[in-house]
């Protein structure tokens, strides 16, 4: 028999597509942004403003998890919340080890075909090209990582912690926000990182850091954003977010036009720089609560246009994000490797990043039929698999409850 309490929680969650919406759109950027010198790179948001699609990953993945498995911990579902998110972990880490080796390869058999080394130092594969004995060890342990293959360690390490960032944040939001603060600063202030490999080197997401973007985003996932938003979208707050914005867009303007690099005195050059996107820069930090509070004003949950066919694509590449991140890393290679090999033309520029964004498009879009293929119906086992299809979008039906684990 469901309990009322067990009822609550097996309540149908309705999915947020803006969450999808900008999932895609990151994904997108990030295929576009591995691509060196792509003139299509040119509409991603590095090119505007301190923050990247990095920052829309990490932000999107703490709401969810917040948002997914906050009422679930607070039920004293903490077990099974712990269940499913160290197996989400484990899948990312076997998506790592699979994209790595394959990554790899392909580099290899370039490298080989076309007789040019710059490709394995460029994306420094040499030393596993060198030592593949010592190197795949250091892969199991997520030291040694590729370009572009960086991203995942932090998914995973932050996903293991998520579950007890999630009960703290049940049981004492703001005191888990402040201790997330504090070891921000720490990390910031004795150079915390987890080692890698070679020796002397640090990740280039540094954990330590960057876990303070997910926290403070599960925090708002479980619903402490709620109880300030007449403060955060203010005329106040959302004037100086645009003063902000505005700021960060010129500040990158001296980047690509150094004549405008006179506008911009030297002391707030020296107080600025570096800005480091390994330890999360503060700067990269406001930039994009800045911007989320101008988007999430724009675009409304229930935005029409979010149902309109054009933007489909893109909503199921980010409800896919974990397959076709793998992909796209496999495409900017590929598309690197055309432009690099055969001609760097704009038209050709423009005719692989369409391509990209097809072959994305079109393997979504095989993903969301497969999964419908099977069954309409899920056996829920655990109260966090039944809120999760429900999040997805998939009909579910109870066919039996779970055991309480109090």
């Amino acid at each position: 028999m469901i309990t009322r309490d067990q009822s609550a929680l097996l309540a149908p969650v309705e999915r947020d597509l803006r969450l999808d919406l900008f999932r895609g759109i990151g994904l997108w950027m990030i295929f576009l942004d591995h691509i060196p010198h792509d003139v299509v790179a040119w509409l991603t948001l590095r090119n505007y403003g301190f923050s990247d699609a990095a920052e829309f990953f990490v932000f999107i993945s703490g709401y969810l998890v917040g948002w997914i498995y906050g009422p679930i911990v607070a039920g004293g579902w903490f077990l099974a919340a712990l269940k499913r998110l160290w197996r989400r972990a484990g899948e990312m880490y076997v998506a790592h080890i699979m994209l790595f080796l394959l990554f790899t390869a392909q580099i290899a058999r370039t490298v080989r075909r076309f007789d040019n080394p710059m490709y394995a130092d460029e994306f420094n594969v040499h030393n596993f090209l060198d030592h593949p004995d010592i190197l795949i060890g250091q892969a199991l342990s997520l030291r040694y990582k590729p370009v572009n293959l960086d991203v995942l360690p932090l998914y995973i390490t932050l996903v293991l912690a998520a579950p007890f960032i999630v009960w703290g944040l049940v049981r004492r939001p703001n005191l888990t926000l402040a201790a997330s603060v504090v070891l921000y600063v720490l990390a910031r202030r004795f150079d915390w990182n987890i080692a890698s490999y070679p020796p002397g080197t640090t990740w280039y997401f540094n954990p330590f850091c960057w876990q303070l973007m997910f926290v403070f985003a599960a925090w708002c996932g479980v619903g402490q954003i709620d109880k300030i938003a007449t403060w955060v979208w203010s005329k106040a707050v959302m004037g100086l977010a645009a003063a902000w914005l505005a700021f960060a867009f010129l500040i990158v303007m001296t980047w690509h036009i150094p004549a405008l690099e006179a506008l911009i005195p030297k002391w707030m050059i020296k107080a600025i720089y570096p800005i480091d996107k390994t330890d999360l820069d503060m700067l990269r930090f406001t930039h994009f609560l800045a911007l989320a509070i101008w988007m999430t004003y724009f675009i409304p949950r229930h935005w029409k246009a979010l149902r309109l066919k054009w933007v489909h694509p893109v909503i199921l590449c980010g409800q896919h994000s974990l397959p076709i991140f793998c992909l796209s890393v496999f495409l900017s290679f590929s598309a690197h490797w055309i432009l690099m090999q055969y001609t760097r033309g704009v038209w050709e520029q423009l005719a692989v990043s369409f391509a990209g964004f097809v072959i994305m498009f079109g393997a979504a879009w095989l993903l969301d039929r497969a999964e419908r293929v099977p069954s309409l119906f899920v056996k829920v086992t655990d109260v966090d698999d039944e809120r999760e299809a429900a999040a997805e979008g998939v009909p579910v039906t109870v066919i039996g409850a779970a055991p309480a684990r109090r």
